[in-house]
């Protein structure tokens, strides 16, 4: 399979810092901060080579925390060569034991284990690292080892009530750690940190969306040269947005397509069409395949399956169309980096599957176009700060996400017409009563699933035996973590109210107050 994306910070000449991911809960946090800096930043996995980082060519490199202690048999390590290559390195947490560690100090288990805040005290020689900050700082603590003895070369530069050592460095190879977390909002001073570290790393923190809209294009152009492009619209900001820099990029030679896979929401087809050709000119070319699609899903119960029969059925449905429309080379769509995350493809080793995406994990091997991902490392809020950098239209860019399988998986347990129709009605009345009380852009997601249960109700003196309908809101940044939205009780009682008045078969309403994690958003 060709796999084309403007992925590394050495192709576009853009400054770049690497983050190892050694397993922590918070590490695609560390590398969503480096960039609300203004310097790109990466995820990789711990154990990459010396010469895989090398061609990212990274001004600096972040050790993320982990769950493992460094003294236990078969621990993540940091391979040697990385550390004496000579880059400026930040060690957090199990990142700064590792370092400690392997350069020689002592790592042992804390009698008094710091979980929570706790205050900071600067007690070592002035350094860059905690530069323009007071003397004492409010931190987020999550350890439960400590480092009895330092490396040579190390001075202490800050301790608190527990920890003796909770931060170290060696100013003179540019080499630091930190046992608590900045990356974290619990340490109000953290992004200050991460930017002071980013400045001795010779950082000029350019990193801007019209920066990535630059090297964005000039990456679609010098690899499709020539070539002809088809690109997956979906109605959402992300398609959208590859869709505009693509075009951007090569102009006539793209031709986007817009399938109707008869999963999407209510009126959805219609208002992305007119978005699409409208708004951004695009040459748009609509296929109505809803009733292949609902074919390869008859009897389909497993989440997974139904995602990885979607992607694949996606795939044929371009690959029809490419024939149909002559030579076709390329495949733009628009994957975010959390999609790459959680389908834990080779960008992030420590992290386990949690689920396939259908444009990351549902692609066959014999893809017989190449893929252009634009904005595979890219977060949500990255996407729609490009996208309004574009001149994108606001409804197009604040348009909440919706997944790639559509409707599929908010329909638990067999999709077919019927009940489609219901979670499609009991959707649009979730979307309308959210937007109509002013918290469109305060709630993430927000939408109805149809539960695979039936419940006894009452309705007109009369017994009823109808569906579940499931309502789910989350407030979030970039979904690799979401809360349930507090909704007004108001606003859940005219949902509930419409749902079980104007949707046949629906007696009962419940709405989800399970955050992610430990759930996901989707309940599929």
């Amino acid at each position: 399979m060709g796999m084309v994306q403007s992925d590394s910070a050495a192709d576009s000449g853009r400054e770049m810092i690497a983050v190892l991911d050694f397993g922590s809960q918070y590490s695609q946090l560390i590398a969503r901060r480096i960039r609300e800096c203004g310097v790109y930043s990466e995820l990789v996995p711990f154990d990459i080579s010396l010469e895989a980082l090398a061609r990212l060519k990274p001004r600096g490199l972040i050790l993320s925390g982990g769950p493992a202690s460094v003294y236990e048999p078969g621990a993540p390590q940091l391979r040697p060569e990385i550390l004496a290559a000579g880059w400026p390195v930040l060690g957090i947490c199990y990142g700064m034991q590792l370092l400690a560690q392997q350069l020689g100090g002592r790592v042992a288990a804390a009698s008094d284990r710091e979980y929570g805040p706790a205050r900071l005290h600067l007690t070592g020689p002035a350094t860059p690292l905690f530069a323009d900050l007071g003397p004492e700082l409010d931190v987020w603590m999550s350890h439960g080892d400590r480092i009895v003895e330092l490396p040579a070369g190390f001075h202490v530069l800050a301790e608190t009530a527990n920890t003796p050592v909770a931060a170290m460095g060696d100013p003179a190879r540019r080499i630091y750690g930190l046992q608590f977390h900045p990356e974290v909002v619990h340490t109000p001073q953290g992004k200050q940190i991460l930017e002071n570290f980013c400045r001795l790393c010779g950082c000029e923190m350019t990193w801007t969306p019209a920066s990535f809209i630059e090297a964005a294009t000039a990456q679609i152009r010098a690899t499709v040269g020539r070539g002809q492009v088809i690109c997956a619209l979906s109605g959402g900001v992300d398609s959208a947005v590859t869709a505009t820099l693509v075009q951007r990029a090569v102009g006539d030679q793209l031709t986007a397509v817009f399938v109707n896979n008869g999963l999407l929401r209510e009126g959805e087809v219609e208002e992305s069409l007119q978005l699409f050709r409208q708004h951004l000119g695009l040459k748009v070319d609509y296929v109505d395949a809803s009733a292949r699609f609902l074919q390869v899903l008859q009897g389909v119960i497993d989440p997974e399956e139904k995602r990885k029969r979607i992607g694949a059925t996606f795939i044929q449905v371009f690959e029809q169309e490419a024939r149909r429309l002559g030579r076709v080379d390329f495949l733009a769509q628009g994957t975010l980096y959390p999609d790459v995350i959680e389908s834990a493809t080779r960008d992030s080793k420590a992290a386990a599957r949690i689920k396939s995406h259908h444009n990351v994990g549902g692609l066959p091997e014999d893809l017989r176009f190449q893929l252009v991902e634009p904005l595979r490392y890219l977060f949500k809020d990255e996407v729609r700060r490009v996208g309004l950098a574009l001149g994108l239209p606001e409804a197009m860019v604040w348009r909440q996400p919706f997944p790639g399988p559509g409707l599929a998986v908010r329909v638990i347990g067999e999709v077919n017409e019927e009940r489609l129709a219901v979670v499609r009605a009991a959707d649009a009345i979730v979307r309308e009563e959210v937007a109509r009380a002013g918290l469109a852009r305060d709630v993430w997601q927000y939408f109805a699933v149809l539960t695979p249960l039936r419940s006894v109700g009452v309705m007109g003196d009369q017994r009823t035996y109808a569906h579940v309908v499931a309502v789910r809101a989350v407030v979030a940044e970039d979904a690799m973590t979401a809360d349930w939205a507090r909704l007004p009780y108001e606003v859940l009682a005219r949902i509930s109210n419409r749902i079980v008045n104007e949707v046949p078969a629906v007696n009962r309403v419940v709405y989800d107050i399970s955050s992610k994690p430990p759930a996901t958003i989707e309940w599929e």
